[in-house]
C-alpha cells in the first residue's frame, strides 16, 4: 500500500482505464454493470480526504482494474457465438 497521496491525475487516470476495460467486454450485460460499478464507486468515495484511506482506496481500485481486464481477456477468448440485440447497430 502506497503511503503517498494519490494525485488528481492517478485517480483520473484509473476511472478512464477502468471505463477502457469496461468497453472490451463482448456482452452487453457484464459491459453495462462493470461502467456502473465503476461510476457508482467513484462517486462514492468522491468525498475521500484521508490520506491513507485515500491510498488504500486506490489500490483497491488498481487490484480491480487488473482484475477485470483479466475477465474481459476470458471473455473474449470464450465469447458466445450470438449477439446481443442491444449490439446490433440499426440499419436504416
Amino acid at each position: 500500500m502506497a503511503s503517498t497521496t494519490p494525485t488528481k491525475a492517478e485517480v483520473l487516470w484509473l476511472f478512464r482505464s477502468l471505463l477502457r476495460t469496461a468497453r472490451q467486454f463482448c456482452d452487453y450485460n457484464v459491459r453495462e454493470y462493470t461502467k456502473r460499478r465503476t461510476i457508482d464507486a467513484f462517486r462514492h468515495n468522491k468525498s475521500l480526504s484521508e490520506p491513507s484511506h485515500l491510498s488504500s482506496v486506490i489500490s483497491d481500485g488498481k487490484a480491480q482494474l487488473d482484475l477485470a481486464k483479466r475477465q474481459a481477456l476470458v471473455y473474449k477468448l470464450y465469447a458466445p457465438k450470438m449477439t446481443s440485440i442491444m449490439d446490433l447497430k440499426p440499419t436504416i
